[in-house]
């Protein structure tokens, strides 16, 4: 039998304001549905090099 695939996956949230201000970019992991949500995840979270709360986005 063959294993079935898991709707669950784990992504990478990464900062997209970091860059644009020279500061390294914050990295959270978290896991999605891919079939709930098949497109990118965006999310705010804590960016504690900028000490705000900014934009993160799935990476590839």
């Amino acid at each position: 039998m063959a294993k079935k695939k898991s709707a669950r996956v784990i992504i990478t949230l990464e900062c997209t304001e970091a860059k644009s201000e020279g500061k390294p970019a914050s990295r959270y992991t978290t896991t999605k549905n891919r079939q709930k949500t098949p497109g990118r995840l965006e999310l705010m979270k804590y960016n504690p090099h900028l000490r705000r709360h900014t934009l993160h986005r799935e990476t590839k």
